[in-house]
Parts: structure tokens; sequence; C-alpha cells
């Protein structure tokens, strides 16, 4: 199964919201679509990366980039529009060691970091790679200077 272009239009949707500080209306358009993914792991996988942006703790952000990386490991290539599994990897492990930082667990932050790291080799040499990569540094910087402040390029620390 694949993420249908209605489903993605209605991520998008609530996407918006929260960056437009509507965090709330885009929480529970986001947990709706959660509850009608069901058992496609793509749109799970979608919709908890998402999730974890509007949540208002880090504690709750992590859950969600907990379960967005367990649907992850459910999918296969031919699940995700034409994208490779492992591409995902490296913003699904840059996340959690974003969130392990602010929660200052660093031993946990630095293995999601080193995950991350040891992926970016999947990325395309485009903007979106060029944007994980850059993320990945910022969030080993703060990491080795023992920041537990979010980062500002953090889409959870916008809106």
């Amino acid at each position: 199964m694949t993420l249908t272009q209605e489903l993605m239009q209605k991520i998008g949707t609530a996407v918006e919201l929260g960056q437009n500080g509507e965090r709330q209306a885009a929480r529970e358009q986001l947990e709706v679509l959660w509850r009608d993914a069901g058992e496609n792991a793509f749109a799970r996988c979608t919709v908890a990366h998402y999730l974890a942006d509007v949540q208002e703790t880090t504690e709750n952000e992590l859950e969600w980039d907990l379960r967005a990386l367990q649907a992850a490991d459910e999918l296969t290539d031919d699940q995700v529009d034409g994208l490779k599994v492992e591409a995902l990897s490296p913003s699904l492990h840059l996340n959690l060691a974003d969130d392990y930082r602010r929660l200052s667990r660093a031993a946990e932050a630095q293995q999601h970091l080193d995950l991350a790291r040891g992926r970016l080799g999947v990325l395309a040499d485009d903007a979106y790679g060029d944007l994980i990569r850059g993320a990945v540094d910022r969030v080993e910087v703060a990491l080795e200077a023992g920041s537990v402040e979010p980062l500002p390029t953090n889409p959870s620390s916008r809106g």
C-alpha cells in the first residue's frame, strides 16, 4: 500500500497549520490521520513523523519519533511511492538524536546521531540531502556542547 494523493494533501494541510502556529489544530488533524492510517506502515511513519513536530513536550515528541521509526522498520521499498526505505533512516535517527539530546540523554542521542551519520550516504546530493546533513552537523555540535535547548531549525520549535 502506498500513500494516496488525498492523504498526502491532508498531511500537507495539517503540517501547514503547524508551521503557521496552529499547533493544536495540526495535532488534532494528524491524530485523525494516524487513526485512519491503519496497517499502512508508510502512512503511519509519515503521520508520526509530522505529529512529533507539533507536540508540546520533548517527551511526547520522542514518543511520536519512536513510532515513526517503528513504522519505518515495517516498510519495504514497494510501499514508499518510489523511494528507498533506507532514505528515511537518516532523518528518523536524526530526530531521535535531537530528542534524546534535549532530554539530557546524551548516550542515546549519540547512538542515534551515529546511526543518522552512518546512513547519510543513501541521500541524494540535493536540497533535502543537504538539509539533513546540515542538521546532523548542528545536532552534533549542540550535543558536544552539552546543550539541551531546541535548535532554531528544528520544526518542533517553530510555530
